[in-house]
């Protein structure tokens, strides 16, 4: 993603599809034990590890992304679930 904006310019309500930047801002997952990008269990999107989080805050000067379809806490990644686990 280049910058916020893309995700501003995404049309709602929308049918997610399989692939593209929707897909993966609702199915992307974190995955602690991995560095980068990995496959994703889901069969669609993909997993990301702490560097990418870090990697993504920096260059869109954020200090947190909070998720609202899985329920975990990884203070690490800076990356909090929508809800107490």
């Amino acid at each position: 993603m280049d910058n916020l904006d893309q995700i501003r310019a995404i049309e709602r309500p929308a049918d997610v599809p399989d692939q593209g930047i929707l897909c993966d801002l609702l199915w992307a997952d974190p995955d602690r034990n991995i560095k980068g990008w990995g496959d994703n269990d889901r069969g669609v999107s993909y997993t990301f590890g702490a560097d990418k989080v870090a990697e993504f805050l920096k260059k869109h000067d954020l200090d947190l992304i909070c998720r609202a379809h899985q329920v975990f806490l990884f203070l690490q990644f800076k990356l909090l679930p929508s809800f107490p686990p």
